[in-house]
């Protein structure tokens, strides 16, 4: 049998990639509740961080970061996609840590702590 195993519409049929974004997705909604402001907020996923110039060692691959605004330019929050991945095993652990991670650089971006931001930081 050739051809996709399912219909496009079915989630099996969505890439890693998608599934990730949904993830950054679902985490920024959860947010957004609370926090209306990051409606003016970019997030990003990115598979890989840039070196820069630097070597990354296991533990001190970034999983996220900012970008402040600019002019013309909102403030961005990126999340790196095979970091996360690489550190979890399953969709729930890694909902879990993509949500952590937002919650992260939200908290840096607005000059709180991540406790601030969500009050359940911290409690998975």
């Amino acid at each position: 049998m050739r051809g996709p195993i399912a219909p496009p519409q079915v989630p099996l049929a969505a890439s890693r990639a998608e599934t990730f974004a949904d993830l950054v997705q679902d985490s920024v909604e959860r947010l957004e509740r609370r926090w209306p402001q990051l409606a003016d907020i970019d997030f990003l996923v990115l598979d890989v961080p840039r070196l820069d110039g630097r070597a990354w060692s296991d533990e001190a691959v970034p999983l996220g970061g900012t970008v402040a605004a600019r002019e013309g330019r909102p403030a961005r929050v990126v999340i790196y996609r095979r970091p996360v991945e690489i550190r979890t095993k399953g969709r729930d652990e890694r909902a879990a840590l993509v949500h952590e991670v937002v919650v992260e650089q939200v908290a840096e971006l607005l000059g709180l702590t991540p406790e601030t931001v969500d009050p359940r930081y911290g409690e998975d």
